[in-house]
């Protein structure tokens, strides 16, 4: 697998996950990807894109939940 951007090799690795949503700020620190061993870009895999959404959608619904009872 080559890298979109620089053309360099991809190897399997770990790579943290930053992200700002609707005023939260969520991090994962280790999430398996194919890192590009020359400019480190990350690409993951469906089921990793899939679980991190769905993660976010139930934060956003209890954050929904909170907004609500206050």
């Amino acid at each position: 697998m080559k890298c979109i951007y620089c053309k360099g090799e991809m190897v399997r690795g770990e790579c943290p996950i930053h992200i700002d949503r609707k005023g939260y700020h969520f991090t994962f620190d280790s999430v398996p990807a194919w890192i590009c061993k020359q400019c480190g870009e990350a690409y993951f895999e469906p089921k990793q894109v899939e679980a991190v959404q769905e993660i976010l959608h139930v934060l956003d619904e209890k954050t929904k939940a909170f907004k609500e009872a206050a």
